[in-house]
């Protein structure tokens, strides 16, 4: 049971206009499913219980969802349906229950925070939010009496020439008393052309029994906005993006354009850090103080240091150290551990490996599974082939080496502390420590070859 409020978020439709495979609350949005925001707002209001009414891809939502109860609507028999099935759950709790949508992402915590808090200020059977807009067209109009209360919603249809001219609407979020609630849920019908039951006939019923209806207007009316299609799912995202530079902005991080910088939720920016356009970081990611992110750089999950410069990049997975240089054209893979003052250059690409304080991979080389360690340089296009096609094996590579230019190194192997390796080296064996191993063929200049291949003396070419 519920202590002192709960919430209802409906779920259940399959968001045909959308046309997705994918049901409509589970498409990502700035790195968390949409209804994750919606669940995210409740819990921030500090909802006790929340009831997720499940339907199409249940089991998928289910899966999704983290300390909710999910309620299953089998048949879609609309809005006044899906909240009849939590009866069993809410009916005999005397507090305030939210109602509200899974694909209105944009609701802040201080809006159900507030209804909340009026509902139990005030003797009132139903908060509804309500928003002011300019266009008005479709939605269902907001009669209020001279004091403000509520007197009844008229639908688009049904609203007479001075009723369309109101421009609040009803947003589809309401606080209702639960007893309340559950008990007129028992008295509306489904005598409309779409032969469902609807939440806001609860309404009506409630206002002619002499109960109050109170209306809380957003500040912002984008907070209502819903999801229905893939351009509204581009509004709203733009909303949430919006929200999101400007809060980190406000913390003391430059962004330079922000309309081509994309920053998900649960990322965290240092103070003093300028991104360049053309940024993405996503879902996981942290960046310490003073860094240089961008242009063109995608950061996934990855940690990066203080006084970092990443540009022209991709990071997945990734942590980077204080100090270092990445870029431009680098591909930090899953598993790369870059160490303090690295430079990581043009066309180089890290994978599950770790590079000591202070190396260098300077451009066109791939290190794979390997352990680099302190102060090595890794010369132009050299590569430590870790497949044999069926296994992956380790390469180390011990503080202070030198790997020459164009250099292969055969894992399983090591390469000794202060060793040289020769450019165009293929190792297959270890080298020891302060040795300079050498693992190419001896040059042979075979002179007037060009000639004696001119006029086909194939013997002296032997």
């Amino acid at each position: 049971m519920p202590s002192e409020s709960a919430a209802i978020i409906l779920a259940a439709g399959s968001g045909t206009r959308m046309k997705s495979k994918l049901i409509k609350v589970l498409h990502p949005l700035a790195g968390i499913p949409l209804i994750e925001h919606v669940l995210r707002s409740v819990r921030n209001a500090n909802v006790d219980d929340i009831y997720v009414v499940v339907g199409h891809q249940r089991e998928l939502v289910e899966e999704s969802l983290e300390g909710v109860t999910c309620v299953t609507q089998y048949e879609r028999l609309g809005t006044g349906d899906a909240v009849e099935k939590c009866r069993s759950f809410l009916e005999d709790f005397d507090g305030p229950v939210i109602v509200t949508c899974g694909d209105v992402p944009l609701m802040r915590p201080e809006t159900f925070q507030n209804i909340i808090s009026l509902h139990n200020k005030k003797d009132i059977a139903c908060t509804m939010v309500t928003a002011m807009v300019e266009q008005p067209h479709g939605y269902g109009r907001i009669v209020r009496s001279p004091e403000g209360r509520v007197e009844k919603i008229v639908e688009q249809k049904d609203a007479s020439e001075d009723e369309l001219k109101i421009n609040e609407i009803n947003t589809g979020t309401y606080c209702f008393n639960a007893k309340l609630l559950f008990k007129y849920l028992k008295l509306i019908d489904c005598n409309n052309a779409q032969g469902e039951y609807y939440l806001t006939d609860v309404v009506p019923l409630l206002l002619k029994d002499g109960y109050t209806i109170e209306g809380y207007c957003l500040e912002d009316p984008r907070d209502a906005l819903g999801v229905n299609d893939r351009i509204q799912f581009a509004e709203v995202e733009n909303v949430i993006r919006d929200r999101i530079r400007k809060f980190w902005m406000l913390n003391g991080v430059s962004i330079l354009d922000p309309g081509s910088t994309y920053i998900d939720v649960d990322c965290t920016i240092g103070q003093d850090t300028i991104i360049f356009p053309g940024t993405f970081i996503e879902r996981g990611t942290q960046i310490g103080e003073d860094c240089r992110i961008g242009p063109n750089v995608r950061l996934q999950n990855t940690k990066i240091g203080n006084s970092v410069t990443i540009e022209f990049a991709k990071s997945i997975d990734a942590a980077v150290s204080d100090e270092a240089q990445i870029g431009p054209f680098a591909y930090l893979r899953p598993g790369a551990t870059i160490g303090k003052g690295c430079r990581i250059g043009d066309f180089v690409e890290i994978k599950n490996s770790n590079i000591g304080d202070y190396s260098k991979v300077p451009h066109l080389s791939y290190i794979g599974d390997a352990d680099v360690g302190e102060n090595v340089n890794i010369g132009c296009g050299t590569i430590t082939c870790n497949y044999d096609g069926k296994t992956k094996s380790r390469t180390v590579i011990e503080n202070n080496a030198f790997i020459g230019s164009n250099s292969n190194l055969v894992a399983p192997v090591r390469i000794g502390e202060s060793s040289y390796v020769a450019a165009g080296s293929t190792i297959t064996e270890d080298v020891p420590k302060d040795s300079l191993a050498i693992a190419r063929e001896r040059q042979v200049n075979k002179e007037g070859w060009k000639k004696r291949r001119a006029t086909g003396d194939t013997e002296s070419q032997q």
